[in-house]
Formats: structure tokens, sequence, C-alpha cells
């Protein structure tokens, strides 16, 4: 079974930069994609970005795009979300995501999932 752990998170001004990384257990990582969610206070859990199995394929959210960078590295089991120009509307728990069956853009696409990092972004 997958596990999944995020961390990195933490309070940082508007402008700034986080790295969130997440540790997953299990021979098979190297098989299957990963994403990033969030999760404001009282809104839904939305989509932030993929990356694929080797990760040469990535794709954001627009409210994202330029701004962050997925990565990972398959040896060390592990996915990475740089977060640039962070903005206070960045504000929310960061959830990585194992890949299973459905949309890539909605949680229900992801059949494993890490306990979440808070990432809060004063302005």
């Amino acid at each position: 079974q997958v596990q999944l752990a995020e961390s990195g998170g933490g309070l940082v001004q508007a402008g700034g930069s986080l790295r969130l990384s997440c540790a997953a257990s299990g021979r098979t990582f190297s098989s299957y994609a990963m994403g990033w969610f969030r999760q404001a206070p009282g809104k839904e859990r939305e989509f932030v970005a993929h990356i694929n199995s080797n990760g040469a394929i990535t794709y954001y959210a627009d409210s994202v795009k330029g701004r962050f960078t997925i990565s990972r590295d398959n040896a060390k089991l592990m996915v990475y979300l740089q977060m640039n120009s962070l903005k206070p509307e960045d504000t929310a728990v960061y959830y990585c995501g194992k890949r299973g069956t459905g949309p890539l853009t909605s949680e229900k696409g992801y059949d494993v999932w890490g306990q979440g990092t808070q990432i809060t972004v004063s302005s």
C-alpha cells in the first residue's frame, strides 16, 4: 500500500517562495503519475499540478501556471512543488495524490492522499 507524506509548509509573505515535498513509500512509485491539490477553508479541493510517471510531462492549473513547478525524483521516491511569487489566494492546505483513474484535474482521479501541509501567504 502506497503512503504519502507532505512537508515544507509554513508562513510566507506575498511574493515569496516555498518548496513542498511529498515522500512516497513503495517500490512502484516510478510507475504512476502524481498530482498536487489544495483546499482553502470553506472551499472544495482544487487541482494545482500534475506530473506523469517519468517526469517528462507536466500540467498546471491556470491559477498557478508560470509560478509553480512540479517535479519528481523517482530514485528518491519524492515529488516536489516549487512555489514562487506566492499570493494570499494561494493560502490553503496542500495535498499530494497518487494518480488512479478518473479525470486528471479532479480529486476523484487520485486514489491515495497524504495528510496535507498548510501554506499561509500573508499580504
